[in-house]
């Protein structure tokens, strides 16, 4: 949360007018979508990464303890990733639903984040359950299982969600799309 709240901050502050003073544009709402999918699942590949160091050191100083010699500071890179992700993800959901949806449904922006968010803590409660009948990668004792391969089904999994993302995204065309400069009036986004 900490990682989100400071990079909301500053990319409204620097990246983003930079970017449009360098590109002329601002992102479009999908853009920011995009770039938070690819942000998740480069975050699962490093989570994958950090479990598989994590993995061998307890696998090498493996004396009959579940504590591992590892600071928890290794998780620092995948937290941060994953609020930098979040600082693009649910701001340009927002704005996508709110610019998008009929004017009597535009308070059902900020909803509809929620709800997306409660489907995908179901869809992740059914995939554990399917990893742990189907694989031993999550027994009761970490040190003795894969997680690491848990986090790379989700990398796959997160890579083809994005290209389904991009095909969609790719042909959306927006309802009314206006585009704000920095005096704060609005002109249409071709």
């Amino acid at each position: 949360m900490v990682s989100s709240a400071l990079f909301l901050a500053l990319f409204d502050k620097f990246l983003f007018p930079t970017w449009k003073k360098l590109t002329g544009k601002s992102l479009t709402p999908l853009q920011r979508i995009g770039i938070g999918h690819v942000l998740n699942f480069l975050c699962m590949g490093v989570s994958a990464l950090v479990e598989s160091k994590r993995l061998k050191v307890a696998k090498s100083s493996n004396q009959g303890s579940n504590i591992v010699p590892i600071s928890v500071l290794w998780l620092v890179p995948q937290l941060v990733i994953v609020g930098i992700s979040e600082a693009f993800h649910y701001p340009g959901q927002v704005a996508f639903y709110y610019q998008e949806f009929p004017t009597t449904l535009k308070n059902m922006a900020t909803a509809m984040i929620s709800v997306i968010v409660g489907v995908a803590f179901y869809l992740t409660t059914a995939l554990i359950d399917v990893v742990r009948r189907t694989t031993t990668w999550l027994p009761g004792n970490i040190n003795n299982g894969r997680l690491d391969n848990v986090y790379w089904v989700l990398v796959v999994g997160g890579v083809l969600n994005f290209g389904y993302y991009v095909t969609c995204a790719w042909y959306y065309k927006y309802q009314d799309f206006k585009e704000e400069d920095q005096n704060g009036s609005t002109s249409d986004h071709e």
